[in-house]
């Protein structure tokens, strides 16, 4: 397999769980065109309000648009919300398209929303919905969005942010089934490839825009107690360690959880930091570039080789655009 040289950790100065501040210390952001799916909750709410508070001029794109402007209400102005739906591809290609009709550039762009674990369903287009959601419309956005993102390149560079998950060990890409039409649903296998493919998706992203200089990373934000669950009843929770049987958070998830606002700091330092200039490609979790560990790793940590590799990276994105294309 082929993995980037540069998929090992770095001297960063940050720790495992810093707070928004630390990250964005010294960082101006004034003048930046941000955009955030998933901006209205847990983690991706968190991160909006960092990176508003750094200077930046925020977007967020819901599905829920009411709940979006009440959650964000005197973070973001309601104007900066816009219609979007990641299950529906034309939805997703005309909030592009609006975009790019009142916005020149897109200096970073964080795709942040997901679903994980929920019974088996289909987008609008027919595709399995958490590979559909979490890998096929975030594809299709940034596709949309790459005259934006080369404007930004060229003038101080751009970043994109793809939030994998350390789920993504679970499984790699199944490219002959990829939506289960020919083998049993398993919601967590279905999550792992979704996961996967947001990582690879990172990976082909970067191989394509760095000469455009739009670099991409994926990023493990860690465990979080976040809406993202919410497809989980209390007893998968306990037999995941998450939880106790009240629903309280387990002696484990005390010690080894984030808060929302330190969740959101891998993204952040994915975003934001100088001291990932020059590089790109690359599977980022506790705020710094993660080890590529063998694919029969125990680690909680670090990248298995599945969603790290150039060669599937390539293929996946092939793939991806062989889908769209036959709708």
């Amino acid at each position: 397999m082929s993995i980037s040289r540069n998929q090992k950790p770095i001297d960063t100065g940050l720790g495992a769980r810093p707070e928004a501040d630390e990250i964005l210390d010294g960082i101006d952001l004034s003048g930046k065109t941000v955009l955030v799916t998933g901006g209205y909750s847990g983690i991706g709410l968190e991160t909006v309000r960092a990176l508003v508070k750094a200077g930046a001029h925020v977007h967020v794109p819901a599905r829920r648009k009411a709940q979006a402007r009440d959650m964000l209400d005197g973070i973001i102005a309601p104007e900066q919300i816009g219609d979007m739906d990641l299950g529906d591809l034309p939805s997703v290609e005309k909030f592009a398209a609006d975009f790019l009709s009142q916005h020149d550039k897109l200096d970073i762009l964080i795709g942040n929303a997901a679903v994980m674990a929920c019974p088996m369903a289909h987008t609008a287009q027919g595709f399995e919905s958490q590979i559909g959601i979490n890998h096929f419309g975030h594809f299709t956005l940034i596709k949309g969005l790459m005259p934006a993102l080369k404007n930004a390149g060229q003038a101080d560079g751009a970043r994109v942010v793809l939030l994998s998950s350390i789920g993504h060990r679970i499984a790699g890409i199944d490219f002959d089934d990829m939506h289960f039409k020919n083998r049993p649903y398993d919601k967590w296998q279905s999550y792992g490839q979704s996961k996967t493919a947001k990582a690879l998706q990172a990976v082909e992203l970067d191989a394509r825009g760095a000469g455009d200089n739009i670099r991409s990373f994926s990023v493990h934000p860690g465990g979080i107690f976040t809406p993202l669950q919410r497809h989980l009843q209390n007893e998968e929770m306990v037999a995941l360690g998450w939880t106790n049987e009240d629903g309280s958070p387990s002696e484990m998830a005390a010690a080894g959880f984030k808060s929302p606002t330190q969740g959101a700091g891998t993204t952040l330092f994915a975003a934001t930091s100088p001291k990932l200039n020059g590089m790109g490609g690359l599977y980022l979790n506790d705020c710094n570039i993660a080890e590529a560990v063998p694919a029969d790793s125990n680690d909680m940590n670090g990248v298995r080789p599945w969603a790290a590799d150039q060669e599937l990276a390539a293929k996946l994105w092939d793939e991806t655009e062989k889908q769209i294309a036959a709708l």
